[in-house]
């Protein structure tokens, strides 16, 4: 099998200005999803998808291929991430003649994921019975007990009720938070469909420590923390 790697790196992220190229433990964001998607041997190409020459360029230090600029269209705020999936799928059909084997999305968002984490997504795809395999870790919420939303009267109620009451978050079923650790795809379906659930999804579960999805300069500080934890166990 011959996967080609994509990171998808804005560069107008409001969250946390800068994000992508924002040090983190001694080098960039993106550079940590880089060095993930190189050490992986089945994964033959590491394209990243940017609107931004500065992350371009960081990302070319770092071993990435950055062959062409993101169209600032498929770069706003609002713009699907699918539709840049496709874009950069594009761009392989029109430079190499055909579309890969494989695509893999590797988030800049999850700088603590191991490339076990993307191994263990690429065996689950091979298994042949997914149009795509995403991440997920253990929910610390759940619609059915302790998740609610707003009612037009002001009250609030579970997202998603269940037929009779629960009295213990363990007794309400299995739920688990997607996390932006890997995605595994066929792009033939990217290319057909317009968005993950529309296909056959299989999920692989990554501890919560290695999960961290960062938007916000919390949510940086706290990979920060949990980086500083991992090395001096190491």
């Amino acid at each position: 099998m011959k996967a080609v790697t994509f990171i998808f790196a804005r560069g107008g992220s409001k969250g946390l200005p800068g994000k992508n190229i924002r040090p983190l433990g001694g080098k960039p964001l993106i550079a940590w999803s880089i060095e993930h998607a190189i050490a992986v041997k089945r994964i033959e190409r590491v394209i990243v998808s940017t609107d931004s020459e500065e992350i371009a360029a960081v990302a070319r230090q770092y071993g990435a291929e950055v062959p062409f600029i993101r169209p600032a269209e498929l770069a706003r705020d609002d713009s699907p991430e699918w539709l840049a999936w496709r874009h950069a799928l594009n761009y392989l059909r029109e430079t190499t003649g055909a579309l890969p084997e494989v695509m893999v999305s590797v988030p800049t968002t999850a700088p603590l994921r191991l490339s076990l984490d993307i191994e263990n997504c690429l065996d689950e795809y091979e298994k042949n019975n997914a149009d795509i395999v995403i991440t997920v870790t253990d929910a610390h919420r759940s619609p059915c007990f302790n998740m609610v939303k707003a009612n037009m009267d002001g009250t609030v109620g579970l997202v998603d009720p269940p037929e009779s009451a629960i009295a213990r978050r363990q007794d309400a079923p299995v739920v688990y938070d997607v996390a932006t650790v890997c995605f595994v795809a066929n792009p033939e379906f990217v290319m057909t469909h317009n968005g993950i659930y529309e296909g056959q999804v299989k999920a692989v579960r990554v501890p919560v420590e290695r999960a961290i999805d960062i938007d916000t300069l919390l949510d940086f500080q706290i990979a920060e923390s949990l980086l500083n934890i991992r090395e001096q166990k190491l």
